[in-house]
């Protein structure tokens, strides 16, 4: 099965299958049809919702939606937390709604990174119902509080236990709920794919959704070059002009040892290591990049597909990918995971053992680039919700 996600995955993101393996080129018309059957549900579910057959519930303060057109590796949750961050430096008390996918691999870390603070955290394929039962237990402000995240005046002040915004986590394809603001987040590594719809591409909406977007972000942009950059803007604006967009990477902060989440590994360990990468996430060139750019000596990899649940085989692998690498270093390398692949099953990683392994942490930080920065886009979203949410003496 993973095999075959790995061929998916390459068929998606490749425009000319002329030279592709045999069992690529199998696959291409089963996929075009799955393609065509998709986009017509989707284009049916959307005309429901727009013609009010599917009712939307609107929540009873203001709703931040975060969410992309392709597949993984955009930075949604990252950018969750980002925005979490700033309603709380404001005194606005947030809940994350999120869908909890594959075992709430992303839920989990959020809790970690906000533990111990006023954040909620409401996990539910129902965000609708997930919202109200936050609702009656924490209660929510009067939306006009809102007007503390664009006042520009807010400081660090005591935050409210009542609710006062919801950041709603992968939440473009989620049109059951209303939402004041919609960011799309797109990956600058390979934003587009080869332009086809899901299973085929790697889109879950056209690329005429970016129209409905408030607000577009360019993740990766450290990673990018210029013309790629460029042309990403081209496409974006293509489809809608006076759209504000920004940028933004992931900055490595700390490790910490996967027998103990609370423990605090300096990123130094890693300089002039070997390592080896395991990951199972939707960009693992941004994770294997960002640790070569550590200063690991030498980085290999072991990728999987997005959210995939490692087995004893999987294990298996990565002792004899390690074992290779020892062998040829004459030292022990050290795993190094992600979070995201930590907070899936932190268990079996303990049959890695002798070998040292470590979870990278990450955060995201709004980039300096093409005029715009960290005010600009506080600016931006403050102006947006503004205009929803006028202030009221």
């Amino acid at each position: 099965m993973e095999k075959l996600r790995k061929a998916v995955k390459e068929i998606a993101y490749t425009r000319d299958h002329t030279n592709s393996p045999a069992l690529h080129r199998s696959l291409v018309p089963f996929l075009t049809l799955a393609s065509s059957l998709y986009g017509l549900a989707l284009h049916i579910r959307r005309s429901l919702y727009r013609s009010s057959f599917f009712h939307q519930h609107r929540l009873p303060v203001p709703v931040i939606s975060v969410g992309n057109l392709s597949w993984g590796g955009n930075g949604k949750t990252p950018m969750v937390e980002y925005i979490t961050q700033l309603l709380l430096d404001s005194g606005i008390s947030p809940l994350i709604l999120t869908r909890g996918y594959a075992g709430g691999d992303e839920a989990k870390m959020l809790e970690r990174h906000l533990r111990g603070g006023p954040t909620k955290i409401g996990v539910g394929a129902n965000r609708a119902a997930t919202a109200a039962t936050c609702f009656q237990k924490y209660g929510y402000a009067n939306p006009s509080s809102i007007r503390t995240f664009f006042d520009g005046t807010a400081k660090v002040r005591t935050v409210s236990q009542e609710i006062g915004s919801v950041v709603l986590d992968d939440g473009m394809q989620h049109w059951s709920l209303c939402r004041d603001l919609e960011m799309v987040m797109i990956n600058g590594l390979n934003p587009w794919g080869n332009g086809y719809l899901v299973p085929l591409g790697p889109l879950r909406e056209p690329l005429p959704a970016l129209e409905r977007a408030d607000i577009a972000v360019v993740h990766h942009v450290d990673m990018i070059t210029e013309q790629s950059l460029g042309d990403i803007e081209k496409t974006i604006h293509g489809f809608k002009n006076s759209i504000p967009v920004f940028y933004s990477k992931m900055v490595p902060k700390h490790l910490f040892h996967f027998k103990n989440d609370r423990s605090h590994v300096a990123l130094e360990a890693l300089h002039d290591a070997t390592v080896l990468c395991v990951s199972a996430i939707g960009s693992a060139d941004a994770f294997v990049k960002s640790i070569g750019m550590i200063g690991a000596r030498y980085v290999d990899r072991l990728d999987f597909s997005d959210h995939y649940l490692f087995g004893a085989q999987d294990v298996e692998t990565m002792r004899r990918r390690a074992k290779g690498l020892e062998n040829r270093s004459d030292s022990k390398p050290i795993i190094v995971v992600t979070e995201k692949d930590y907070n899936r099953d932190p268990e079996v990683l303990k049959s890695l053992d002798p070998y040292t392994v470590l979870v990278l942490c990450s955060r995201l930080q709004i980039t300096p680039c093409r005029d715009t920065n960290v005010d600009g886009f506080k600016s931006t979203l403050s102006r947006i919700l503004a205009a929803k949410f006028p202030v009221s003496n």
